[in-house]
């Protein structure tokens, strides 16, 4: 046994990936290229408008610029690896590399789950107690929310991280998957892992059914609120904003619930990864444009931002 906890703290793992090298996958390999492009300039440009104009300057906003932040670093931890593993041809990566993205990814896994929670809680107050907004949402509450995200969610990551690296990995360190992600790695570990499942599906009930619960109690009242409304008009754009927000946020916390809370024996090999598109890398790219891009306040911000440069 000794022999295999040392094997497994100096060998490298074998990250399968989506797709092979081969022509057939040269089309996917450039959507996801194209996509991860997308995803910076987008959150990277959300982030510039919040910081400049003053008018964004808001509960809302601010706690979707750490949304934007979150998705940079998470599609970052991912993409480029993938990207190198497919030109290179080679699909190695290094026991502190996998364990680097397991923690950065869990850490952003996590913190978003409870920032769109929060940010579903500012949505409720301003829509259904708009004079209480101020009190309820200050500068105190904003970043208490938003700095709490970052440190439940570093905390929760340390613990599995530490937990999912330390157990013997005795056979194949083929990983069945395009990033090192727990439920697929404690696939390749010789040992009993029920007792750390049921860690991670306590996990699973903090971070994604609580927050998705909070997430759709919220827009329930949301809801209520807009059909009281006199305008028909007012109505429509809230109903089309609600809609497309529980869309996007459905995609994400679906196939996360998915993954993270069947127990080890249910997961097929290479079903995880195909259900990972979704939280690590469609989202990140849709969130600025559901969230920010349809609102008027943004596209004027834009508007502004792009005639003070080029005038410039």
């Amino acid at each position: 046994m000794m022999r295999h906890e040392n094997h497994s703290f100096t060998s490298d793992f074998i990250l399968l990936g989506l797709f092979s090298s081969s022509q057939s996958s040269l089309v996917f390999f450039s959507f996801i290229f194209i996509i991860f492009i997308m995803t910076i300039t987008e959150n990277t440009v959300m982030i510039l408008l919040i910081l400049r104009d003053s008018r964004l300057h808001t509960p809302m906003y601010f706690l979707l610029s750490h949304l934007s932040f979150m998705d940079i670093l998470h599609i970052s931890n991912i993409v480029p690896k993938m990207v190198t593993d497919f030109l290179s041809g080679s699909r190695t990566i290094s026991f502190a590399g996998c364990g680097f993205q397991i923690f950065l990814s869990l850490t952003l896994l996590g913190g978003e789950c409870l920032l769109l929670a929060a940010m579903s809680y500012d949505r409720y107050v301003a829509i259904c107690h708009p004079l209480h907004y101020p009190i309820l949402m200050n500068d105190y509450v904003r970043v208490l929310m938003a700095g709490g995200s970052w440190l439940v969610g570093t905390v929760n990551s340390i613990v599995h991280t530490a937990y999912a690296l330390h157990f013997p990995f005795c056979g194949s360190r083929a990983i069945d998957h395009f990033f090192c992600e727990v439920p697929a790695m404690l696939k390749l570990s010789c040992v009993d892992t029920t007792l750390y499942e049921r860690g991670v599906y306590v996990s699973g009930l903090i971070f994604l059914l609580v927050p998705f619960s909070l997430i759709l109690v919220s827009y329930v009242q949301i809801l209520l609120t807009v059909l009281q409304m006199k305008s028909s008009e007012a109505r429509k754009k809230s109903f089309s904003t609600c809609s497309f927000h529980m869309i996007v946020v459905t995609m994400y916390y679906g196939p996360f619930i998915f993954t993270y809370m069947r127990p080890k024996s249910y997961h097929t090999p290479g079903q995880d990864k195909y259900l990972a598109i979704f939280y690590t890398i469609l989202t990140p790219t849709l969130n600025p444009i559901i969230y920010s891009f349809r609102n008027k306040d943004v596209l004027e911000a834009m508007k502004n931002m792009l005639k003070s440069n080029f005038l410039h």
